[in-house]
């Protein structure tokens, strides 16, 4: 039977409604979902972490063609003096995942305001550009790998991000790729989709004992797979109501193994164990694979973020994506949705303040810095800012919230940060062609992947886009995958000499490793900016510069949308389903669907939509 009636709905309603005016009980019940709600609806909810489609790793493939120049049309912003006194819900902060439930908010037709503090949307995604005597370099300051997005190609109900831009009427016009350099201790190799086969890098590398444990490992995961394209991204919930919207598509269930589905939670190296998998360079790459997604080695992944990822490189035809004009056309796609249906996306607007009513006991608006306004929020403040933030900032009265939230939340560990190089270089469309887009290097396996100076990426996006810098030259992103510790900077001033000689020294690693690449890349390059864990803190306003919260699976769980305070939600890479593009539009979707009941018939459509 169906359960998608009016009186389902109050049977819920009926539910939830005991024990409403206890807060503690409710908190309990969202923070610890996986030891209070029915296995099935935990199962539900973390089926969206395993949407690799975009995430800190690289990869390409080569074009022996100029494409042409193919910008997106840039979405304006609203500005500061037009916001109002009052909307159904405010937006503290513009990252991914606030963009999303912002979009999805506005589809529903809730009237919706994203304050940011920047002078860009985008958080962690958004993109700068840097004028010079030569033209224009754009830059990413964040993620480079992406795939579903592109238009072209069908989108999967599971990709939560290709879910919200299709929910809201926007494209990202992509080129597409499959191929990506490998800079290893074993030699220089060419990733692609049949690196495990008789043919592919892994057999050239430690031969066919290796291949056939492979090959075992891809079947253990393809039932993994395929429990996480059971159900869209689109049905779920940070509620009991998960029951009416997913209600249709536990038929998909039908054929799999429940014993099997509860691996998804597990660490991936317990699948890695269990299907004997002992290969060193095997383990060694996945470790990678891994820590490029979650900021963790496989012992510390879940196997829901793996399970989708690993189709998204193998299968046949698998393809990634490279978003003309940048990880910034994401953003200005996302920021049109919003706009288009009505809501507001406000730069340069400060949150000072959440404000609670008197009784502390709900969330009832924003204070902006400016004059410290105050803008009321008729339904729920969604706070996009990271844990840390949230909890320690003085932007919230924690007096509010249990202690034992507070503690458990600033307790959190902290991943670490990275050092970046951004360059803008000489190069011919006939050098590009030589280059792949994306590389990965690693130095020495025996010291670990999340060692420092031992792994780095190198994302250079004018091998397919030749928009993002003038004519006979290239823009290129190198950066260390998360493993820069914060400590050595923390007492560092900028604009001082101790802090310009600690950047000349730490950024000499990633210089030494692009020479192995574009061996004078010194000599050609005109634009040249080093970024350290300092900036992130100070430009993308991450705490410590860090990439995220770094909960190890099997270990803790990221919190849901709900909070102890009745109309404050919470989406981004501090709640579930964790780090990375796809889980932070993952989490936007859940914490749109979490404002209010209502938004159930609207949530009901867009699932038919889908499936139409």
């Amino acid at each position: 039977m169906e359960l998608g009636t009016t009186a389902s709905h109050e049977l819920l309603r009926k539910i939830l409604s005991k024990g409403k005016n206890s807060t503690q009980d409710s908190y309990v019940m969202y923070d610890r979902i996986n030891m209070t709600m029915p296995i099935s609806l935990i199962f539900f909810a973390f089926l969206i972490s395993g949407k690799a489609n975009a995430f800190l790793a690289p990869a390409s493939q080569r074009f022996t063609f100029q494409l042409k120049p193919l910008l997106a049309v840039a979405a304006a912003t609203t500005p500061t003096d037009l916001i109002q006194d009052e909307y159904d819900v405010i937006v503290v902060g513009s990252g991914i995942g606030g963009l999303s439930c912002a979009a999805i908010l506005a589809k529903y037709g809730y009237s919706v305001a994203v304050m940011e503090s920047h002078y860009a949307p985008g958080g962690a995604a958004h993109g700068y550009t840097l004028k010079r005597d030569e033209g224009n370099f754009h830059f990413d300051t964040g993620p480079s790998f992406f795939s579903g997005l592109n238009p072209e190609i069908p989108a999967k109900s599971s990709n939560p991000l290709r879910t919200v831009l299709d929910a809201v009427g926007e494209e990202v016009k992509c080129a597409k790729y499959s191929t990506f350099g490998l800079k290893f201790p074993e030699g220089d190799l060419l990733h692609t989709t049949n690196f495990g086969s008789k043919d592919g890098a892994l057999h050239k590398i430690a031969g066919s004992q290796a291949t056939d444990e492979w090959k075992r490992l891809m079947t253990s995961m393809w039932p993994l797979a395929k429990a996480v394209d059971a159900l869209p991204t689109a049905a779920l919930r940070g509620d009991l109501s998960a029951i009416v919207t997913a209600a249709p598509f536990l038929k998909n269930f039908a054929t799999l193994n429940p014993l099997e589905n509860l691996k998804l939670t597990q660490p991936f190296s317990n699948i890695l164990d269990k299907a004997n998998v002992k290969d060193k360079f095997t383990r060694n790459w996945l470790d990678l694979l891994c820590f490029c997604l979650s900021g963790l080695p496989s012992s510390g992944t879940i196997t829901a973020e793996m399970a989708m990822m690993m189709g998204e490189f193998y299968d046949d035809d698998a393809m990634m994506d490279c978003p003309i004009g940048g990880a910034n056309a994401i953003v200005d796609a996302l920021v049109r949705g919003i706009t288009k249906y009505g809501g507001h996306v406000f730069t340069k607007s400060h949150v000072e303040q959440i404000v609670l009513d008197k009784n502390q006991n709900r969330a009832t608006g924003v204070r902006l810095k400016k004059n410290a306004r105050l803008v009321k929020a008729k339904k729920a403040v969604v706070s996009n800012l990271s844990v840390w933030d949230l909890l320690g900032s003085g932007i919230l009265d924690t007096n509010a919230l249990p202690q034992s939230y507070v503690t458990s939340g600033m307790k959190t560990p902290v991943g670490k940060s990275f050092m970046h190089l951004h360059i803008g270089f000489q190069a011919t469309r006939e050098e590009l062609d030589t280059l792949q887009a994306h590389y990965m290097y690693v130095d020495d396996w025996s010291r670990g992947i999340e060692a420092e100076d031992n792994a780095m990426l190198v994302s250079i996006p004018s091998v397919h886009d030749s928009s993002l810098a003038p004519e006979g030259y290239a823009v290129l992103h190198a950066y260390t995958p998360a493993t820069e510790i914060y400590a050595r900077w923390a007492n560092k001033k900028r604009n001082t000499n101790e802090y310009t000689n600690l950047k000349e020294e730490r950024s000499q690693y990633l210089w030494q490793v692009l020479e192995k690449i574009i061996p004078d890349i010194r000599e050609r390059s005109v634009v040249v900016q080093v970024g350290t864990p300092l900036t992130h803190e100070r430009f993308l306003r991450r705490h410590k510069g860090s990439y995220g919260p770094a909960i190890v699976a099997g270990q803790g769980s990221f919190p849901f949308p709900k909070t102890p305070l009745d109309g404050l939600l919470v989406c981004g890479d501090s709640c579930f389903p964790g780090i990375g593009v796809p889980a932070v539009a993952g989490s936007g979707l859940l914490a749109a669907h979490s404002v209010s009941w209502d938004s159930i018939p609207m949530q009901k459509k867009l699932l038919e939509e889908m499936t139409t």
